[in-house]
């Protein structure tokens, strides 16, 4: 009888071949939707292959005809909600489900770093699980995906579409953004972009320039960020993800049942009335809906009052509520 597990596991190589010839083959415009299909459907063949090699049926317990769904297997191959490969692939999920549905290749820049990511993981995982080695079917070179960066700056993106779909578009990238910034690992994010940093050490730079009008090479030195859609980054969620990361990378402890929360984020808010400081949060109007996202200065603020006091926090907070 033919082994199910090796018969997903070449489907899966399939799979994830296809996706990266669709990325990286330059004449095709459904790159980023057709990419992300298939790397999630590798992915999928692959993680039911160990769940059939750790013994786990793959189906369905009420319906044998249906198997279990991504989201299904990888809480189960990762149970840990903060293991990276599992944030990365949850996040490039929404993606391939949003995707039919928004435009997203004027945003490719900003998901190139998380498909990166999510290949190097793929090569490792099935390595690690079925041991095989996918430069076997594809060189290595090809691993590398062909990004093209030219995105589109918010404004130009709210120039260019509706505000509905424009606030999505910020919306989603700039979570990518404060996402890959917090959890600082090469598992959920790899950036493969080129950056320029100012240094007055000479013998440290690969070539000069001269901040002046007379300049041959003229730049210019950006003080202050006026937009806050590039301000204030941050959605309620990500608020709790980037507090919760920098409490873990500082050793801090919230003494409180459930760590920091929702709950512990909505006191701080009533009780320091954030929405009214536009230092901390911004208020967006579209149509009749509005929503708020938050600056870095909040992420900074609402750390540092808790380093003060970790144990009584939320206690003293609850209580002045109250009054």
């Amino acid at each position: 009888m033919e082994n199910l597990s090796s018969r997903l596991v070449d489907k899966s190589i399939e799979a994830f071949i296809m996706g990266l010839e669709i990325y990286n083959k330059p004449t095709i415009k459904y790159r980023i939707e057709g990419f992300s299909f298939f790397i999630i459907n590798a992915w999928e063949l692959m993680l039911k292959a160990e769940l059939l090699n750790r013994g786990i049926s793959i189906y369905y317990k009420d319906d044998l005809t249906r198997t279990l769904n991504i989201d299904n297997v990888i809480r189960t191959i990762y149970p840990d909600k903060n293991t990276r490969t599992r944030l990365n692939l949850e996040k490039i999920i929404d993606l391939r489900n949003v995707s039919t549905h928004f435009i997203t290749e004027d945003y490719e820049a900003k998901y190139a770093p998380l498909f990166q990511a999510c290949v190097l993981n793929f090569t490792n995982e099935i390595q690690r699980f079925h041991g095989s080695d996918i430069t076997e079917h594809i060189s290595q070179n090809f691993l590398t995906i062909s990004a093209h960066y030219n995105p589109l700056t918010n404004e130009e993106i709210k120039l260019k579409y509706p505000p509905e779909i424009a606030e999505k578009f910020i919306k989603q990238t700039n979570e990518i953004d404060v996402l890959t910034k917090e959890y600082d690992s090469d598992k959920f994010a790899i950036n493969i972009q080129q950056k320029l940093y100012i240094t007055k050490k000479k013998a440290e730079a690969d070539f000069t320039v001269a901040i002046h009008k007379d300049s041959e090479t003229e730049v210019e030195i950006i003080k202050e960020l006026k937009d806050p859609s590039d301000t204030h980054k941050y959605s309620f969620g990500s608020v709790i993800t980037a507090v919760q990361e920098r409490l873990k990378k500082n050793n801090t402890r919230l003494e409180y049942k459930s760590g920091f929360n929702q709950y512990v984020l909505q006191l701080i808010i009533d009780f320091y009335d954030i929405k009214t400081d536009d230092k901390y949060s911004y208020r967006h109007v579209i149509g009749r809906q509005e929503h708020y996202t938050y600056s870095q200065r909040f992420i900074e603020f609402i750390v540092s009052e808790i380093k003060k006091n970790p144990d009584n926090f939320v206690d003293s907070l609850k209580e002045k509520v109250l009054q």
